[in-house]
């Protein structure tokens, strides 16, 4: 192992879940790196909408927390030491991680598809640990250098940033078409961004908060629906001119949007299901897609947008500081997760800073 100028402390802090909805500081080991892995010194770690699942239900799906667990997985850092092998990154290096180590070797990672690898291990996605920690270790092909001008901030957003680009690319989105994205939180508001990086001429966004409306504005909407109080389905008929949309994304994980999203389009359309819903199955008119011929695209996580992602948010044209409504101190992470879930009619993103702002 290599570090840089400074002697690392043997230990740290940890924000660790004891068990749903109660998270403790523990000291745990500084982690040591492998021949292949970095060590990071956290600055900044995104709380994500997986994270408030987690922490106010104890499961998502398949992936069940069934022991202590450390959250977080929207995070970026600097390189505090290198194992022996790393020759791409040096200590001091200010980086982005791709919280998602694969394989390399099955199927799905051979064909560049590496999200869908078996064999992930994910951060904060049982039982792997996640970022709620002052240091962290990740395999040296999974963390990209940022530049100088971009914050931590920003460079932890580059994760929910990359799942609308692999949305963008999945769903084949062209300059100058027309895309309605249903549900504008975290992922929705980052998927507006990444809609305006591909060169869409009108993005139509809906959501039951004003908040969220208004930064989908600053972030590139064109078109804002409240959902309380307007018809959607209504308002983008009469914004492309009866025809519907040529792509439509929902992000919110709600039966409602998806099916708002369904009939949003026009003939010939493009679907992407961003969101997970709570339960496993919903209704859809399949007789509406036949008849359409409306091509479902499925998104799970992404694949090989970090570089992408890191090179839009540094471009300047994306507001994405303006998300950040909420800062914790990692010792505050039980109130950060508390106000992720508590407060989504005036909270954006919460972020928390392990190492102090």
């Amino acid at each position: 192992m290599r570090m840089g100028q400074h002697q690392l402390p043997e230990n740290m802090k940890a924000a660790v879940m004891t068990k749903p909805g109660h998270i403790i500081i523990e000291e745990q080991p500084v982690p040591q790196p492998a021949a292949d892995e970095v060590l990071i010194q956290v600055m900044a770690v995104g709380v994500c909408g997986s994270d408030v699942h987690y922490f106010e239900h104890g499961r998502i799906g398949r992936f069940v927390v069934e022991k202590p667990i450390i959250l977080g997985h929207e995070c970026a850092g600097i390189i505090a030491a290198v194992g022996s092998n790393v020759s791409r990154l040096k200590t001091g290096d200010r980086v982005a991680i791709e919280p998602g180590v694969t394989c390399g070797r099955c199927t799905a990672c051979k064909e560049g598809r590496y999200n869908l690898c078996p064999d992930v291990q994910f951060l904060a996605t049982p039982p792997v640990d996640g970022a709620f920690v002052q240091y962290m270790v990740m395999r040296e092909d999974m963390v990209f250098p940022i530049p100088d001008h971009l914050s931590y901030e920003e460079a932890a957003m580059n994760e929910p940033f990359s799942v609308g680009i692999h949305a963008a690319r999945r769903s084949k989105l062209a300059p100058g078409t027309t895309l309605a994205i249903m549900g504008m939180g975290p992922v929705g508001l980052m998927a507006v961004a990444a809609a305006k990086s591909f060169g869409v001429e009108k993005i139509i966004v809906t959501d039951l908060e004003e908040v969220r409306l208004e930064a989908a504005r600053r972030m590139g909407a064109t078109h804002a629906i409240n959902v309380r109080n307007e018809d959607a389905l209504a308002v983008i008929r009469d914004l492309t001119g009866g025809v519907g949309v040529d792509t439509a994304w929902e992000t919110a994980g709600n039966p409602k949007a998806l099916q708002s999203a369904l009939y949003s389009l026009r003939r010939g359309g493009k679907l992407a299901i961003v969101g997970l819903p709570a339960q496993d199955e919903i209704a859809l008119n399949v007789p509406f897609i036949a008849d359409n011929e409306v091509d479902i695209y499925g998104i799970f996580r992404y694949a090989n947008t970090y570089p992408a992602g890191i090179e839009f948010l540094s471009s300047g044209q994306h507001d994405v500081m303006s998300l950040i409504t909420d800062r914790y101190s990692l010792e505050e992470t039980q109130q950060a997760m508390e106000r992720a879930l508590h407060n989504k009619s005036s909270s954006l993103k919460v972020m928390v800073y392990p190492n102090g702002r």
